[in-house]
């Protein structure tokens, strides 16, 4: 299987990209120019290079299956008005098409193992190259990397500015995974889990609200098939293993930041615009109104 089918020339990063209200300059490390370049003449060809335009912040966000990635990393997107490329969201999409992974991806997902690097980025820069065509700036990655080759690769071709590592604890983490559900006309997500966690063993309580359908879709709700306990067990034991390294790669670039959720959405947006040092106007006047 032909990893990607077309590659952007590299070079090497000369520039800095800015987020808003707040800079986040890096430089790229010489080793990771290198590593880049090394896959590149292993022919395994690269289509992540991004040209700065503007001020678009390039994110990434990290954190366990189920913490609330794609929930935080859209509401961000709608604010900074810049594309969330969820990786998982690229797996569902050639899962569900007659693409030549789809039968190969089914069996990993089914399975609750990682999804392997060669495919992820396949399916990565197949969407980079089609926002690109599109006109998009700027981006924030949602599910990518999982591991220390990707962190390489992503680190080698483009510059992030900032990776935001979301936390929760894994008893309210593996429930809100039990309770995910999707409406199967709309594509909409869902939570029908109510998490209350009391006070214990000096822990602060925690509560966290269903995230309930509208009406039309209340009978149309559906389970994804690796959304079971073993498979949501297998799946944190993975990430959890492969997660730490990654983690360490953007902590020592001073590029990480650890935010731990102290709730449901009304609870943590907040907060986490105000690690950010932004803004949400909307959020203020909707809580206003």
């Amino acid at each position: 299987m032909a990893v990607i089918s077309r590659i952007l020339r590299f070079r090497p990063i000369t520039s800095c990209y800015y987020s808003v209200s707040r800079t986040f300059s890096s430089v790229v490390r010489s080793e990771t120019d290198l590593t880049a370049a090394s896959l590149l003449a292993q022919n395994k060809p690269l289509s992540l290079r991004r040209e700065p335009r503007g001020e678009s912040v390039q994110w990434v966000f990290l954190g366990c299956p189920g913490v609330g990635k794609g929930t935080y990393a859209s509401r961000l997107s709608n604010l900074l008005h810049v594309p969330h490329i969820a990786t998982g969201d690229l797996v569902r999409e050639e899962l569900s098409s007659s693409g030549p992974l789809a039968s190969q991806l089914a069996d990993i997902v089914n399975q609750g193992k990682l999804v392997s690097d060669e495919i992820i980025i396949n399916l990565l820069s197949r969407r980079l190259e089609a926002g690109e065509a599109k006109g998009e700036s700027g981006f924030i990655l949602d599910g990518f990397p999982r591991t220390i080759r990707q962190a390489e690769i992503l680190e080698g071709v483009t510059n992030i500015d900032l990776v935001i590592n979301l936390k929760l604890r894994e008893e309210a983490l593996l429930a809100k995974c039990l309770g995910r559900r999707i409406c199967s006309e709309c594509g909409g997500n869902y939570n029908v889990a109510c998490i209350d966690i009391k006070d214990g063993n000096g822990s602060p309580g925690m509560y966290m609200a269903p995230l309930l359908p509208p009406p039309h879709c209340a009978s149309k709700l559906i389970t994804r098939s690796d959304d079971t306990e073993v498979v949501v067990k297998e799946r944190l034991r993975i990430y959890n293993e492969m997660s730490q390294p990654v983690e360490e790669f953007y902590r020592i670039r001073g590029k990480l930041l650890e935010f731990e959720l102290p709730g449901g959405i009304p609870e943590s947006w907040p907060k986490l615009l105000q690690a950010l040092n932004l803004e949400d106007h909307e959020d203020k006047r909707s809580a206003a109104a």
